[in-house]
């Protein structure tokens, strides 16, 4: 990496990069690893893994290009944090339960939050939830955080009362035509659905993830039996198009 980016002899493109350019790339090989994970593609997976350590050293070498620090400084920081967030495994208390870990890991991190500058204002419970998030998985943890300070529905039928009520508002923001309305009342749909999500005890990124894989799935059938019956799928009528749908999803039942 810092042959890449040496200014003498290194590779123009690398040398051009900076921070803010290269996190595109992060998220996006992050993303790459996950889904060699769903797919169950060691292989693959074992690349996919090499391309996001390269990320790692990448911003680690454009760090210390400016004294900031280095890729070693990242590893001896990432054991620290694993070591003062495993106590009952490197230190002296006792064994923990894997629900008793996941609330001791919260209260640690929330005692590291406090502990680090936070910005001007008055301190929050939402302080320390990444804006660079993909936005679903932030509501998430914006909803966990609230919910740790008691700001929670109580049960999940309060949840769809609410989900029935911002249906609502879409219609109506829809009758009205505020295109800026729709969108403001279509997030807060989201919103309620990833609350709704995390509820249930379910990933809402990964229930995506999986809905997007499904709809992948179904609309390569559809294409595919459109073209095994002489017809383009493009050319169909959507009733047409819809009764195949009927068919992809009666088979795989």
């Amino acid at each position: 990496m810092a042959q890449l980016r040496n200014p003498e002899s290194g590779c123009p493109w690398d040398i051009e990069q900076n921070f803010s350019t290269i996190a595109p790339y992060t998220i996006e090989e992050a993303y790459e690893v996950a889904d060699a994970i769903d797919r169950n593609d060691m292989r693959d997976l074992k690349e996919e893994l090499g391309d996001l350590l390269f990320q790692v050293v990448f911003h680690s070498q454009m760090a210390q290009e400016t004294g900031e620090f280095e890729f070693e400084d990242v590893v001896a920081a990432i054991n620290s944090k694993m070591i003062r967030r495993h106590p009952h495994v490197f230190g002296p208390e006792g064994g923990r339960s894997a629900e008793q870990q996941v609330v001791a890991w919260e209260v640690i991190k929330a005692q590291e939050r406090a502990g680090k500058s936070q910005p001007e204002g008055t301190p929050s419970a939402l302080d320390g939830v990444a804006l660079a998030l993909p936005s679903l998985l932030r509501a998430e943890k914006l909803q966990k955080r609230a919910a740790r300070v008691g700001f929670d529905w109580t049960d999940a039928q309060q949840i769809f009362d609410k989900l029935d009520e911002e249906a609502d508002e879409v219609r109506e923001a829809i009758d009205i035509g505020d295109a800026d309305k729709i969108e403001d009342e279509v997030g807060d749909l989201l919103f309620v659905t990833a609350n709704l999500s995390r509820r249930l005890d379910v990933d809402p990124e990964q229930a995506l993830r999986r809905a997007n894989a499904k709809f992948e799935r179904r609309f390569r059938a559809m294409e595919a039996l459109a073209e095994s019956e002489g017809t383009r799928f493009a050319d169909l009528e959507i009733d047409e198009q819809e009764a195949l749908w009927q068919r992809v999803k009666k088979a795989e039942r």
